[in-house]
């Protein structure tokens, strides 16, 4: 056990500035610790509103493309529909420009049927006519070569055909 202090009340001035000095550390801690506290909540509420700032941004921009997805679904519909329309009438135009060219094909198929028997036609006509007359030509070509060839003796002509080689000249 430590020796006794007579004097039990008193106590020296340096232990009472001692004493202050700790009692105003822990009211300056006290006081820090609430200024910090006091930073802590100001920037608690206002990172809270501009989270709910950012929130409320959010919300509109998120309803601006929903409009605007809205908008661009109705115009993807909308060329869709022009689109089969536009396919469609197409298609049709294709068989209506096959329907007629299948019809051309047909008529220039007729057409050419139809003028390859005139021409048959016409020159099995011709043919005919040609053998009716042949007889006639041939007789009226042998009166004339005979005439020819008696006109050719009168004058004293050879006959062609009846070419004799000349005489060896000596």
């Amino acid at each position: 056990m430590p020796p006794k202090n007579k004097e039990k009340g008193k106590k020296s001035g340096a232990q009472k500035k001692k004493k202050n000095w700790g009692a105003d550390v822990v009211a300056e801690s006290r006081h820090r610790l609430v200024v910090l506290e006091k930073e802590l909540l100001r920037d608690h509420l206002e990172m809270s509103r501009q989270c709910h700032a950012l929130q409320e941004d959010m919300q509109t921009r998120s309803k601006q493309l929903e409009e605007e997805v809205k908008g661009l679904r109705g115009q993807l519909e909308a060329c869709q529909r022009e689109a089969a329309a536009a396919r469609e009438e197409a298609e049709q135009a294709l068989g209506e420009r096959d329907q007629a060219l299948a019809q051309l094909r047909a008529h220039m198929a007729d057409m050419e049927a139809k003028y390859e028997e005139i021409l048959h036609d016409s020159l099995d006509r011709l043919l005919a006519k040609l053998r009716a007359i042949k007889q006639q030509w041939d007789g009226a070509a042998l009166r004339l070569h005979a005439r020819h060839k008696e006109q050719q003796r009168q004058f004293g002509l050879t006959p062609p055909g009846s070419l004799r080689p000349p005489a060896p000249s000596l």
